[in-house]
């Protein structure tokens, strides 16, 4: 009578011939990722393909890089006015950006990193804006919109929308 095959990880650690196999297998993967750069190494990224892009040597395009998650915010609008953003408004971001008439820009709770981009619905004809600021009042799912005018920014109202948000 013929042995019985015992299955699962259990019969690969009672079989000499698989166990050895898993190790082997376990270090040519992790030699491939010190090899060609994964885990943070300098070296280069060896793709799914064929295809070796040495660190440095291309560019992302903003389709290309970062995911789009879609969430649910409270958005206000403000201005560069004192009214806004109090009486030592000096037109400067919380980022150090200095504001100039006709830039459109965020403000966000600190867990947006400044830089972020965000697209909001009816806000710079749906392009992306870049989160450059912070507010007393701004914090988890809420954003500030930026209006070269106090009336603009009262038109813009309160609005509860969907955001795009590239992470």
């Amino acid at each position: 009578m013929g042995k019985k095959a015992i299955k699962g990880l259990w019969g690969v650690v009672n079989n000499p011939v698989s166990l050895i196999n898993v190790f082997l297998v376990a270090a040519v993967i992790y030699l491939s990722c010190v090899v060609t750069g994964v885990k943070g190494t300098s070296g280069p990224i060896t793709l799914l393909s064929t295809t070796v892009m040495e660190p440095g040597n291309f560019t992302l395009t903003s389709e290309q890089s970062g995911d789009w998650r879609t969430v649910r915010m409270r958005v206000t609008a403000y201005c560069p006015c004192q009214k806004c953003c109090g009486k030592h408004a000096k037109g400067i971001t919380a980022s150090g950006y200095k504001i100039h008439r006709g830039d459109t820009l965020v403000a966000a709770d600190k867990k947006y990193s400044f830089g972020t981009e965000m697209v909001i619905p009816g806000y710079n004809s749906g392009r992306p804006v870049k989160v450059l600021d912070r507010g007393s009042a701004i914090y988890g799912n809420r954003l500030d919109v930026l209006f070269d005018s106090h009336e603009q920014a009262l038109k813009w109202g309160v609005r509860d929308i969907y955001v795009k948000v590239r992470y």
